[in-house]
């Protein structure tokens, strides 16, 4: 098996996201195996290839309490490969399937926009014509935050206040940042752009000329 396959093989990822949503939190295998909902056979094996591999370090155990694992944060590749979990199977695709399915007629494009100072995860959501529930939203993302264990900031806004957005504006500095991912495009949703107040007024227009025009 190759390194890479290694690293995003099913098992390595289920429990990457169950660390990396904590760093600085230590794990026992039984309770590894609880949060990730693998076998504690499978967690054992796959905690002896992350140890070796230098991406978790493991902790001795206080008195008769048992072994730990945490990350290594020395680990040469620790922020890469956080953020490579960030923007796949750690975050970006479990809130990429929840928007397409449950908000696909509001959400014109979304974006993970990386973590803040406190670790939460925050999410840019651009809707269309429809607006998404407030209500629905809020429930939606205070369940997906339970299931990831990771708190999600979620800004949402226009599509024409997202075409208005100048450098100067925080959400601008965000969107250009490395930490940035486009989890949802325009185009991948059923969601419809806004018709526009002045596209309406010209229609208007056409139609006006077109009827002078059939009385002349």
């Amino acid at each position: 098996m190759s390194a890479a396959d290694f690293l995003f093989a099913p098992e390595v990822q289920k429990l990457l996201k169950v660390v990396y949503a904590a760093p600085d939190q230590q794990f026992a295998t039984s309770e590894l195996a609880q949060l990730s909902k693998l076998d504690t056979e499978d967690v054992s094996r796959t905690l002896e290839h992350l140890v070796k591999s230098g991406i978790l370090t493991r902790k001795k155990p206080k008195a008769d309490l048992p072994e730990t694992v945490e990350a290594d944060r020395s680990f040469v590749f620790y922020n890469e490969l956080r953020s490579i979990a960030l923007k796949s199977f750690a975050a970006a695709e479990p809130i990429r399937a929840m928007l397409r399915s449950r908000f696909r007629e509001s959400v014109l494009r979304a974006f993970v926009l990386g973590e803040d100072e406190d670790a939460n995860v925050e999410l840019l959501i651009v809707h269309g014509h429809l607006v998404p529930d407030e209500a629905a939203m809020t429930i939606a993302c205070e369940k997906l935050s339970r299931i990831l264990r990771r708190h999600l900031k979620v800004h949402v806004i226009s599509n024409a206040k997202f075409s208005r957005l100048t450098p100067r504006d925080p959400l601008a500095a965000k969107l250009a940042a490395d930490s940035t991912h486009e989890i949802i495009a325009y185009g991948e949703t059923r969601a419809q752009l806004p018709v526009e107040r002045a596209g309406l007024m010209q229609s208007a227009k056409r139609k006006l000329a077109t009827l002078c025009g059939s009385t002349s």
